[in-house]
């Protein structure tokens, strides 16, 4: 399949011709079915020959190009409708009656307070365009009225809100909510991608629209993407800043729950994608001695903690027991003997373990242990999971020594 994007560098584009790119080179593997040739990428920079040569070579179209910042509001017809009948003139010409995909915005429905946006009206023209358009050639037609978008690689300070919160919060600069009251739909960009690249199958959702809600409807006029958010600005803002408390070095190692496919999963991955360099890196407290040391990674809510601990040649550590605790060893690095024996019982059990072959051992309650370093040359590296977080206050080890 043969596939021509239109506005391929903007927001919704850029993120849409990365995945179709890795689909074509083998690197996305999961979506069943879908077999791309070739990714022809057009912007603003390519030329009008191009742009021909695609049009009659091209699979499936998805158009994506349009103005939505103009200097005036002439601009908004003319770009938003203008390249949609160069685009559709030229597929005529070519006699390509390939499915074509529309771009268009909830604003196109002139409902409430759109009902005088002119950026709706050129995109409710554009949608006009496309539905005679397919009447005219019998061309299968998509047009998809998308929400608020946010995501990745979403240019700041320009349309979107999210992208101008998540950048500015990250960069430490104001942000300013006039109403905090005000709700909005937001749709993830990655659940945009999906959603075409499943249109290319065939299996794009259908619906009609009541006002700016869509309504799924098997036969219906329009497109949709199932999966949006809908929210109000203000716990919007609530919930980047957590995103942000939760990714900065006063945090710490304290990982908060964000359940994958929640709306706050979506706004951390976004609020991260705008980190400046200084803030992709901070400093984790190390505790070290003459044996090496010992550091925290995380620290979870309900599932304990994981560290690194660092023991240098010949040194051994341990030699402790829990009531209730357990761990985990796993040797990464080096090469180490881990010795177990339950309290009261002269047995002790032996595990050689090494970076060679990553074994998990587990560290019993009421079975004092220890670790060896078995090198005279290497550090010996042990990743170490404990069941719970460590409470100086009550932290349940009591010295004694495996190997009486």
């Amino acid at each position: 399949m043969r596939i021509l994007v239109t506005g391929a560098k903007g927001f919704v584009g850029r993120n849409l011709c990365s995945q179709l790119n890795n689909i074509k080179s083998g690197k996305a593997k999961w979506y069943a079915g879908v077999e791309i040739d070739e990714v022809y990428e057009c912007d603003i920079d390519s030329t009008s020959e191009q742009l021909d040569e695609w049009c009659g070579k091209c699979d499936f179209v998805f158009n994506l190009a349009g103005v939505n910042r103009p200097e005036n509001k002439e601009e908004f017809m003319q770009g938003n409708l203008g390249f949609v009948s160069t685009l559709l003139d030229a597929l005529k010409k070519h006699v390509n009656t390939c499915p074509v995909m529309l771009s268009s915005s909830i604003q196109a429905t002139l409902a409430g307070r759109f009902g005088t946006s002119e950026y709706g009206k050129s995109k409710k023209a554009g949608e006009g365009l496309f539905f005679d358009y397919s009447k005219e050639t019998g061309a299968k037609v998509l047009v998809y009225r998308f929400p608020n978008l946010f995501g990745k690689w979403c240019r700041p300070n320009y349309n979107s809100a999210i992208a101008t919160f998540c950048n500015n919060i990250a960069h430490d600069l104001p942000i300013q909510v006039n109403d905090r009251s005000v709700e909005m739909e937001l749709l993830y960009i990655d659940d945009l991608v999906d959603e075409m690249i499943g249109a290319l199958l065939g299996k794009e959702h259908r619906c009609e629209f009541n006002g700016v809600e869509a309504v799924p409807a098997e036969s219906g006029k329009y497109c949709y993407v199932p999966i949006t958010h809908k929210i109000t600005l203000g716990e919007i803002v609530d919930i980047i800043n957590d995103c942000a408390n939760a990714a900065s070095n006063v945090a710490g190692i304290n990982m908060v729950e964000i359940p994958h496919g929640s709306l706050k999963y979506k706004l951390m991955t976004t609020y991260l994608s705008y980190l400046p360099k200084g803030k992709a890196i901070y400093d984790l407290k190390m505790k070290v001695d003459e044996r090496g040391s010992f550091t925290e990674l995380m620290h979870t809510l309900n599932c304990g903690q994981v560290s690194i601990n660092i023991s240098k040649p010949g040194v051994t550590k341990g030699e402790h027991w829990h009531h209730s605790k357990w761990e985990t060893f796993i040797v990464v690095s080096g090469h180490g003997l881990i010795r177990m024996r339950k309290e009261g019982t002269g047995e002790v059990w032996n595990y050689e373990v090494s970076g060679d072959k990553i074994q998990a051992v587990y560290m019993l309650p009421g079975y004092t242990h220890n670790i060896i370093n078995l090198s005279n040359r290497e550090n010996l590296v042990t990743v170490m999971y404990c069941n719970e977080i460590f409470n100086p206050d009550c932290p349940d080890t009591y010295f004694d020594p495996v190997e009486k």
